[in-house]
């Protein structure tokens, strides 16, 4: 098959990092199919000078992008038109040039939105992938929540990275018959589990007396971060020689090393920025708990690497995290609840946990079998003679 994939969610050489779960998975399409990408760039980060890295390096795809203009602050129902009209002035001799077997989206929102209606326009049949905030949280307006249920119900189908986030799909609209569950991979040769010592050695740690906790992603408000790290400081009454660290990058980072002073705990929190997805693993091995206490999520990759690498979790009972930690592997709390983080952190540093089986578990999630149960959807969406849903106006 032909396929164009239209996102935001990828690596781009003003942020590299971006995405990599959806660079792994298309990458390994790639390898089955034809597959080209065009990445939206939003102007503000396009404005920036590229990361010093310059390119990531992406295997076995037809990679471009577009800058995505929009009205900043307000008119964020708008953000759809602005999306499709960026991308037909920047690419739409490419588009009318060139013959595509099916268009997935990875995005519901402006993305899925702005791409559907084109797709529709064009008669060619369009998949979308959805992961969580763009349901979650996009969907939460009304003026938003039309537009992708118009995109979901006019897709050939809908990839949903959990079956909490599938179920949203369903109730905002889309045909329950055409909705799938496929949960991401781990890459096995990558996120396996290693000795805790010499995986601390190659980051060059300190010597920790106490146990290590560890957050890995966006250092924003909704992925719990601030509220980890106050769990911490009423944590160290009961774990006082206890270390936590974060591994990523984004706008609470100058918040959390503030909120680390005034705590008292800045001498135990360190904050070492982003970090390559390929490095991830020994920050996972180095730990002796992974917490992400998100306020809403799909199924976040860094919690499956984490089981992956035989490190036990504590995240919040949000999204698709219920689906894929068991008690084996985790502890489970309520959103923005302090104390409950604070005490599970400390229960998790006391059990005891098997390696093996929490990493055995996390095998299951894997690539090839994600790749053969989107490739199955894309080929029955391209060959699927049924049209889509009766639209709403």
């Amino acid at each position: 098959m032909r396929l164009l994939i239209l996102t935001n969610l990828f690596p781009t050489r003003w942020d590299p990092l971006r995405g990599a779960f959806n660079r792994q998975q298309f990458e390994r399409l790639g390898a089955e199919h034809d597959v080209s990408v065009i990445t939206a760039v939003p102007l503000p980060e396009r404005l920036r000078p590229p990361v010093a890295q310059a390119s990531p390096a992406v295997v076995g795809l037809a990679t471009d992008e577009f800058v995505f203009v929009y009205p900043p602050r307000v008119g964020r129902s708008l953000h759809a038109l602005f999306w499709r009209i960026c991308l037909w002035l920047q690419k739409g001799r490419r588009l009318r040039r060139e013959r595509y077997d099916c268009l997935l989206v990875s995005w519901a929102y402006p993305d899925a939105a702005a791409a559907g209606a084109w797709a529709r326009r064009r008669g060619l049949p369009y998949v979308v992938k959805v992961h969580g905030s763009d349901l979650n949280v996009q969907a939460e307006d009304p003026a938003r929540r039309r537009q992708i249920r118009k995109a979901l119900l006019g897709a050939k189908a809908v990839v949903a990275v959990s079956r909490a986030l599938a179920d949203k799909a369903i109730a905002i609209g889309a045909d329950p018959q055409r909705v799938h569950v496929i949960y991401n991979g781990v890459d096995g040769g990558r996120f396996s589990p290693g000795p805790q010592c010499e995986a601390r050695a190659r980051l060059k740690l300190p010597p920790i007396p106490g146990p290590l906790w560890l957050f890995v992603g966006n250092l924003k408000d909704t992925k719990g971060c601030m509220d980890l790290l106050e769990a911490f400081a009423a944590a160290r009454v009961r774990q006082p020689k206890a270390h936590l660290v974060f591994v990523g990058a984004g706008p609470c980072g100058s918040a959390l090393q503030a909120r680390a002073q005034a705590l008292g705990c800045a001498t135990s929190v360190q904050l070492v920025g982003a970090v390559a997805h390929g490095e991830l693993a020994d920050w996972f091995r180095a730990a002796d708990v992974f917490c992400l206490p998100s306020h809403n999520e799909g199924v976040p990759n860094v919690v499956l690497e984490s089981m992956a690498c035989g490190v036990p979790v504590v995240a919040t009972r949000v999204g698709g995290i219920p689906e894929v930690v068991p008690e084996h592997a985790g502890i489970l709390v309520t959103p923005q609840d302090i104390p409950g983080i604070a005490d599970a952190l400390v229960q998790a540093s006391q059990r005891p946990w098997d390696t093996a089986r929490i990493a055995s578990h996390a095998r299951g999630f894997c690539w090839q079998a994600n790749i053969a149960q989107l490739c199955a959807v894309l080929e029955n969406a391209v060959n699927s003679s049924t049209p889509a849903g009766n639209l709403p106006s």
